[in-house]
């Protein structure tokens, strides 16, 4: 049997710009460096065991042409001046043989950290709810942090994000970001 249980993941994010819709998204994936490679979204779980490398020694470890099983967002306006993001937010459990999660999230009007932070927060409640981890959905993100740690069941939360302002003269802007798991 076939084991396509991811070992490694690295997040990666970039952002393109031109006058096609579909250029700026291939521009997005060159400034994220994985423009060479067939892209495969998948759903959100990050993989038991599996580990965090860095962008940098991910990148080194895939080939063009090759099949990236990805959980990435990316947002796109041709709006001059709008704010985009496009977010993946991660949350590891203590306990490294149980799973994660990972999420994806895109906005207009937000900007980094604003965007990263919501979707750090998603991937953490749904981390919590997995592991019966009470919260109250209505308290900041500060607060909920603090309810989670005291827990002692989450390990680390994470995300990557890509904003910029939409293109001055209404070029295709796009931003993405991606967690890239390596089998």
């Amino acid at each position: 049997m076939l084991d396509l249980v991811a070992k490694k993941l690295f997040l990666t994010k970039g952002k393109g710009i031109h006058e096609d819709r579909l250029t700026s998204f291939e521009y997005a994936l060159r400034d994220a460096g994985i423009a060479g490679t067939n892209l495969v979204l998948i759903s959100s779980i990050f993989p038991p065991k599996a580990k965090l490398i860095s962008r940098k020694e991910g990148l080194k470890q895939i080939k063009p042409g090759q099949i990236l099983f990805t959980i990435y967002s990316k947002n796109q306006t041709n709006e001059p001046h709008r704010m985009c993001a496009a977010s993946v937010g991660l949350a590891q459990p203590k306990d490294t043989k149980r799973y994660g999660y990972l999420s994806e999230y895109e906005s207009f009007g937000q900007n980094e950290t604003q965007a990263g932070d919501y979707a750090e927060d998603i991937a953490a409640q749904m981390l919590a709810s997995s592991l019966g981890i009470p919260f109250d959905v209505d308290k900041n993100w500060d607060e909920k942090r603090q309810q989670w740690k005291i827990s002692g069941e989450i390990y680390n939360t994470h995300n990557i994000t890509q904003s910029t302002r939409g293109d001055k003269d209404g070029k295709w802007t796009t931003v993405f970001a991606a967690a890239v798991l390596l089998l």
